[in-house]
């Protein structure tokens, strides 16, 4: 098989090729070129955001190609527009991010979408970014554009710190703040299982929108957080808390608590996604211990700072915050 990928360096990219290569496949890579790439992949150079962005693709024909493009759509349009004929196949890393209000528990790949344009260029809100890329794509190859709607993406290369920061705050050990319910489902898909069924899902020239993320059921809050005690070998002590306590102190879910959503509508949805059509597809999901530890392994083999997308606003809680809400005594 002989895939193109553009981008291929960092995240999700890394870990689309490193599978496409332990496959045995053909791997050509379009980026910046600003990393190096995975072992066994072909390297070509180009900005999607200059002129002549895609002039390193003039020539050449492959049996699939795989984008994980998060900014203005108009990148997508046009590498969708010089490969058309080109490609056997296109699939596009996108997000449950395109779905609209209302936002409801269960919700599968039917329901509304953010308005968007395929045109779109400059700054462009994250949702609106993906749903155009979708857009340019269902414009060029219809039905046949492979549109993998992913949810919180965990493991291994992270690049927004979300269980890069918990693993090293429950590293220092003490009491942590451990936002509850504990039973608290939390759905997400490791990266590399994402790249697994992106690959499996093109080599079977599927096409449309999948949900692709962990079933429902798949671990929960407390599990998470017991996994990461137990991968860092620490002695913290996990300190659950209320969520009524966490939102009075004016603490805030997913960004200073990563990952955690207080119950509510956002919750449910994040939270609560219908993945039938992608598990009907062969969407497997690895055990939540499993991605903890590789991610722990990882994060200390690069010295304990994980990656930060410039794009991405910092995740985390500032000790003295977090020191101050669990000095508080509980009101129950």
């Amino acid at each position: 098989m002989r895939l193109l990928l553009l981008g291929g360096t960092k995240f999700v990219g890394r870990a689309v090729a490193e599978e496409a290569v332990a496959r045995g496949w053909e791997v050509t890579a379009l980026n910046r070129g600003t990393r190096p790439a995975p072992e066994g992949v072909r390297l070509l150079v180009g900005d999607r955001t200059a002129e002549d962005s895609l002039a390193a693709l003039a020539a050449g024909e492959w049996d699939a190609v795989v984008d994980t493009w998060s900014w203005a759509p108009a990148a997508v349009r046009d590498s969708a527009r010089a490969l058309n004929g080109r490609v056997g196949h296109y699939a596009y890393v996108s997000s449950r991010s395109v779905y609209d209000a209302p936002l409801r528990a269960g919700a599968d790949e039917t329901a509304p979408v953010v308005p968007s344009s395929p045109d779109l260029t400059g700054e462009v809100p994250y949702a609106e970014a993906k749903r155009g890329a979708e857009l340019a794509l269902e414009a060029e190859y219809g039905g046949r554009a492979l549109l993998v709607r992913a949810g919180l993406i965990l493991g291994p290369y992270e690049d927004i710190g979300r269980l890069p920061w918990w693993l090293n705050r429950i590293a220092r050990g003490g009491p942590v703040l451990a936002p509850g319910p504990r039973d608290t489902a939390v759905q997400y898909i490791d990266v590399r299982d994402l790249a697994v069924w992106t690959l499996d899902a093109v080599a079977a020239g599927l096409g449309g929108p999948y949900n692709v993320v962990s079933p429902a059921d798949h671990t929960t809050m407390g599990e998470l957080l017991t996994a990461c005690v137990r991968a860092t070998g620490s002695d913290a002590e996990l300190r659950w808390t209320d969520p009524e306590r966490i939102l009075a102190a004016g603490i805030e879910p997913w960004t200073e608590l990563p990952i955690w959503l207080a119950p509510g509508e956002l919750r449910d949805f994040m939270h609560g996604a219908s993945v039938a059509r992608a598990v009907d597809a062969g969407l497997r999901c690895r055990p939540v211990a499993e991605t903890v530890e590789s991610t722990w392994a990882w994060l200390r083999s690069i010295g304990g700072v994980a990656p930060q997308r410039a794009d991405r606003p910092a995740v985390g809680l500032d000790p003295a915050r977090e020191a101050d809400l669990l000095r508080e005594p509980d009101p129950r």
